[in-house]
């Protein structure tokens, strides 16, 4: 099977079992660190251009698990996320990481975070060496094994 399906594959299959545990994915710290992961997977290169702000933005409003949250929320969550990424792209990531890291008290919400990073990364067909890596960043900070994800 070619890196492009299995890729798509495992991003179609975290997003069913995200949907499957949408009822438990309602939490604060499920909101901020899911919003913290997507600012950090859709800046991963270093840079922030418009497009991939607008797909991400869209891959945010058209999730069914964060339709738990109002879309205005978790759009201004993001722009806060990126902003701060613009500003300082090093000292944001670890605001942010911190940010991801506030989910580690509840399992089940730091799988479903690196879950959505993997969706987020994958939706355009190229989960890419740098988002990979961030989302990887995560794992570490909320104590899971990026082995866990295929990562």
């Amino acid at each position: 099977m070619a890196l492009w399906d299995r890729l798509k594959e495992s991003a179609t299959t975290m997003q069913t079992q995200l949907v499957a545990k949408k009822n438990d994915l309602k939490s604060g710290a499920f909101r901020d660190a899911s919003m913290a992961m997507c600012a950090l997977v859709a800046a991963a290169d270093g840079s922030i251009d418009a497009s991939e702000r607008r797909r991400v933005a869209q891959l945010i409003a058209s999730n069914e698990v964060l339709q738990n949250f109002p879309a205005a929320d978790l759009q201004r969550r993001f722009d806060d996320g990126l902003d701060k990424l613009a500003a300082d792209f090093d000292f944001g990531k670890v605001g942010l990481l911190q940010e991801v890291a506030k989910a580690k008290k509840k399992p089940a919400e730091a799988r479903a975070v690196i879950q959505i990073g993997i969706v987020i990364g994958g939706a355009d067909g190229d989960f890419d060496k740098t988002e990979q890596a961030v989302v990887r960043e995560a794992c570490y900070a909320l104590g899971l094994s990026p082995v866990e994800f295929d990562l």
